[in-house]
C-alpha cells in the first residue's frame, strides 16, 4: 500500500462523493484518473483493507431498532457460526472477543421482535444456545475516521 492508496482511503472513509461516477470525482480530488482509482479500490478490496463501501444510517432515525449480540461459541462451531450470522442482512458486523462470549455482532431490524425471531433461527440453524441480546440502555455515535 503506497501513499496514493492512503490517500484513497482516507477520502473514501466520510467524504464518498455521492454522483454518478464517485470514482471520477476521487480521482479529481486526488489528482487521479477514474480508472486509476477503481483499480486500487478493487485492489484493497481483494486484499482486504477495505470490507465494504457503503453508507452508514442512524438507525432510529429510520425507525429501525438495533442491539449488540453476544454469542459463547464452541471453536468447532465457531466459522458455522460466523457464516450464518453474516447471511443476515441486518448484522452490520462481528468479531471475536478474548471472553467466554467470544462472538459479539450488532443487529439492526424494523423490530425487536424481528431481531429476537432472527437470534432463535441462529440459535436453532447453529446449535449455539447463549446468545445474548445486549439492546443500549444509552446511545453514543462519535464520528470516527482512521488517518491512513
Amino acid at each position: 500500500m503506497d501513499h496514493i492508496d492512503r490517500a484513497i482511503l482516507n477520502e473514501i472513509q466520510s467524504e464518498f462523493p455521492i454522483e454518478r461516477r464517485p470514482y471520477l470525482e476521487i480521482g479529481k480530488r486526488l489528482g487521479l484518473g477514474e480508472e486509476d482509482v477503481l483499480e486500487r479500490v478493487k485492489r484493497l478490496k481483494e486484499n482486504g483493507i477495505i470490507r465494504r463501501i457503503g453508507g452508514s444510517f442512524h438507525s432510529r432515525k429510520l425507525n429501525f431498532t438495533s442491539t449488540l449480540c453476544a454469542a459463547k461459541v464452541p471453536d468447532e462451531k465457531l466459522d458455522q457460526f460466523v457464516a450464518t450470522v453474516n447471511r443476515y442482512p441486518g448484522v452490520t458486523h462481528n468479531y471475536r472477543r478474548n471472553h467466554d462470549y467470544n462472538v459479539w455482532f450488532t443487529f439492526i431490524a424494523p423490530t425487536v421482535t424481528d431481531i429476537e425471531r432472527s437470534l432463535k433461527e441462529i440459535s436453532e440453524k447453529t446449535g449455539v444456545e447463549e446468545i445474548r441480546n445486549l439492546p443500549a440502555v444509552r446511545t453514543f455515535k462519535i464520528k470516527v475516521d482512521f488517518e491512513v
